[in-house]
């Protein structure tokens, strides 16, 4: 007895012809639509770009006096994104955690000494990679003070030219640094065949997995975000 007689003793309406072909294809589009895991919480991703946004701002608006009170203002914002990202690095969850981007700069030792340990073949090219955009991010975090101090000083007129010059040097040194990261987004994009800016866009990246971020805390991203507009408005 065929599947249409049964389902006509039963008392059941058949199966339509495009049900099997139309459940296997939403089937396989959920499976594609879930294949991708949340590895970026929205907190970092949110620090991530107003960071970005306000040295572009800040590096604008280096030159003129008429637009001093912006850059001024945009430079403070920087160091205080700063106290923001190392309070979150320490008590935050563990993937925003520091220590996790230190345990990664503590293999650099054994990395480089892996070059003398055999052909350049056998060298994990991989584990490179991450350890140059980990030195690239700690490089930008750290170079956030002497940016942010310098410009402090010269702003109050403390140390004359000296200071006006060092505070553009480790301006554009910061700039080389972000073009550094940049190039090295781009770069590892081509090698692995897959974008590596999408999690700070996202906050997910492309394959199947368990989501590395449980919660995404997107109540702690707004508040970032109000309390440097309110900071914008009051200033």
């Amino acid at each position: 007895m065929n599947a249409f007689n049964t389902a006509k003793l039963s008392g059941q309406a058949p199966a339509s012809p495009m049900s099997v072909p139309a459940a296997k294809a939403q089937t396989k589009a959920q499976t594609k639509a879930k294949a991708s895991r949340r590895v970026v919480d929205a907190p970092t991703r949110m620090f991530h770009w107003l960071f970005a946004l306000c040295f572009a701002g800040a590096y604008i608006t280096a030159d003129g006096e008429s637009l001093r009170m912006l850059h001024v203002t945009l430079g403070y914002t920087l160091a205080g994104l700063l106290g923001f990202r190392l309070v979150y690095g320490l008590v935050g969850p563990r993937h925003a955690r520091l220590s996790l981007m230190a345990r990664k700069l503590a293999g650099l030792p054994a990395w480089l000494a892996s070059f003398k340990a055999g052909p350049l073949l056998q060298v994990n090219w991989h584990q490179g990679q991450n350890l140059l955009m980990a030195l690239a991010v700690v490089a930008l975090l750290v170079l956030v003070l002497p940016v942010t101090l310098s410009g402090y000083l010269n702003y109050k007129d403390f140390g004359g030219d000296l200071m006006e010059e060092l505070h553009g040097a480790a301006g554009e040194l910061f700039l080389w640094v972000v073009l550094a990261h940049l190039a090295l987004i781009a770069g590892l994009s081509v090698l692995r065949n897959k974008n590596q800016a999408r999690p700070m866009l996202t906050g997910h990246t492309a394959g199947p997995g368990p989501d590395l971020v449980k919660h995404n805390a997107r109540w702690l991203a707004l508040l970032l975000l109000l309390s440097v507009l309110a900071y914008w408005v009051w200033a």
